[in-house]
This record gives C-alpha cells, sequence and structure tokens, in this order.
C-alpha cells in the first residue's frame, strides 16, 4: 500500500523561513513544522510580551491546522522550545488558552537559541479525526 504524502501550505501563517514545509499530512496524521511569532499579515516578529509572542505562535499553529482540515483537539503532540526556563509559567497560561480539554502529550525544553533570537517556538503532531 502506498502512502500519501501532501504538503500543506497557507498564507494565514509565516512562510517558511528555510528549507522545509509549513506541515505534512501523511494518510490522516499531520506533521507541523515550529512556528514562531512572525506576524503573517505583517512579517514582523511580535516580541512584546512572552504572553503575546505564545499567542502569536499558536495562532501561527492554528492557522497551519485550518489549512489541513484540523484544529487544536486533533493535535496529538506537541513540543515547546525556549529560550529560557523563566518563561515556562507564562507559556504555560496562554497554552492552556487552546488546549483546553483532552491536552495533548508534550514537552517543554529550553534550547541556546531559537530561529530569529525568538523566545519561544512550537511544534505538533495531530490526527485528523
Amino acid at each position: 500500500m502506498e502512502t500519501t504524502k501532501k504538503i500543506i501550505q497557507t498564507t494565514d501563517a509565516p512562510q517558511a523561513i528555510g528549507p522545509y514545509s509549513q506541515a505534512v499530512m501523511v494518510e490522516n496524521t499531520l506533521y507541523c513544522s515550529g512556528q514562531i511569532a512572525i506576524n503573517p499579515k505583517t512579517n514582523e516578529l511580535v516580541l512584546d510580551s512572552i504572553q503575546l509572542e505564545t499567542h502569536q505562535v499558536l495562532k501561527n499553529v492554528g492557522a497551519v491546522l485550518n489549512a489541513a482540515g484540523c484544529d487544536y483537539d486533533d493535535v496529538v503532540k506537541v513540543s515547546i522550545f525556549m529560550a529560557s526556563m523563566d518563561d515556562y509559567a507564562e507559556v504555560n497560561k496562554v497554552y492552556a488558552e487552546y488546549f483546553t480539554k483532552n491536552p495533548p502529550a508534550r514537552e517543554a525544553v529550553a534550547v541556546k537559541t531559537l530561529p530569529k533570537n525568538v523566545n519561544v517556538e512550537i511544534s505538533v503532531i495531530a490526527v485528523k479525526q
């Protein structure tokens, strides 16, 4: 049986800043690349606060999910990368607004640096119901 690989692309999320796709759908599983806080309308980073930055990241994740016919409830795995664990509590508060029931599996890790020196990057895996 041949598996199908469909590239997901939307202008409602930032365009890829490297040789990768915003997301790839394989059968009913969606693999989303990491999103950072670029406003897709202005192409500017949203870095006013860790809360606003995290909201923009999750809005971008949502736009990619929607382009594939999914939503936050379809997410089964989340990876959160932060420049500092000092931001964990605030990132977690914003995150909880998007994943309100049956939250997905997740890890949250601190890394030395992120693309464009942002404070948070989030990637997800979703299974279309």
